[in-house]
């Protein structure tokens, strides 16, 4: 058991948290995670609906009974507007523990989260962001720096520093997402002052994971060099895997198209028909440069088992070191 303020306050055995992971976050890989000791994540893009959001949460608590979280994006392209407190009714109707906030400041939802006594972790790229969601009631923060896949902000500024800067400049617990893909990963944040890690990449290529097996193939064969930044030009800068949908995303961008361009390139629905397809070419796939440091599909249960035992080796190692 490795015990952080991040498992006491999300009642888990491991500081390990799986990305909300757009498309993939449901239930069959989020109780994998939950079960394993780490907190699995649910994501509300995939269920529009309230009846399937609230179904998915049942299944949730039918594959497990263990504390798990539920992801909320609050990006300003998503529309969600009051639709979020249904989503927060229904969570504090079916007793989530944890409530993830992503894409903007959240402060407007938080007492309506407390109300259901659900605990708040925010998802931010940089220290002033941090320090803002601890003074509207943020219970934690997960810091993403520029490895992160996905969306890793616009200041371009790695996780070493990032979760050290953060952990200094607030009070609440940190998490670190970004880069993190082994137990080497994990007792490196811990060390710099995160109180657990966010991992996506890795939990892709896992056996629960339910993406087609071409894309989990796509990052055991990956290297770190094989992964690219796009979207600068509409601020909401995200790093994928190169393939060619990014390369024309890309190409795109240079040229000086705006997001209505690109939209059809960088589309969620096409990736989620992609996902299930398995073409590794014909949609943009978040993916970091963490892929290099996995060769192998695994179940998420051996993932953190292998987590757990390799950043013991390394505490140890460094023990050793400094004696």
């Amino acid at each position: 058991m490795l015990k952080t303020r991040f498992t006491e306050l999300a009642g888990i055995e491991y500081p390990i948290m799986q990305g909300g992971m757009q498309h993939l976050g449901v239930p069959q890989l989020a109780a994998a995670v939950s079960n394993a000791g780490g907190l699995g994540t649910i994501n509300i893009t995939i269920y529009p609906g309230m009846a399937d959001f609230r179904n998915a949460v049942r299944e949730m608590k039918r594959l497990t009974d263990k504390p798990y979280a539920v992801n909320i994006s609050l990006a300003p392209g998503l529309n969600m507007g009051e639709k979020i407190h249904q989503y927060i009714d229904v969570c504090g109707e079916e007793e989530v523990s944890v409530i993830e906030t992503a894409g903007r400041n959240p402060a407007e939802f938080v007492p309506h989260i407390k109300e259901a006594g659900i605990k708040l972790i925010h998802k931010c790229p940089g220290v002033k962001y941090a320090k803002k969601a601890e003074s509207f009631g943020a219970d934690a923060v997960t810091i993403v720096g520029y490895e992160v896949a996905g969306h890793p902000g616009m200041d371009e500024l790695g996780s070493f520093i990032l979760i050290n800067r953060v952990a200094a400049s607030v009070s609440i617990p940190v998490l670190a997402a970004g880069g993190i893909a082994d137990g080497k990963g994990l007792a490196a944040a811990l060390a710099l002052g995160a109180e657990g890690v966010v991992m996506g990449t890795r939990f892709v290529a896992t056996e629960e994971c339910t993406i087609h097996p071409n894309f989990k193939e796509m990052i055991v064969n990956s290297r770190e060099v094989d992964t690219m930044t796009c979207q600068r030009s509409i601020k909401n800068m995200a790093r994928y895997a190169k393939n060619n949908q990014s390369a024309k995303a890309l190409e795109l961008e240079l040229s000086g198209a705006g997001l209505e361009e690109l939209m059809p390139v960088i589309s969620g629905k096409l990736s989620q028909t992609c996902y299930q397809t398995g073409d590794t070419q014909g949609c943009v796939f978040a993916m970091g440069p963490a892929a290099g440091l996995i060769t192998e599909v695994k179940s998420v249960k051996k993932v953190i088992e292998d987590m757990v035992a390799e950043a013991g080796k390394t505490y140890k190692r460094l023990g050793d070191i400094l004696a």
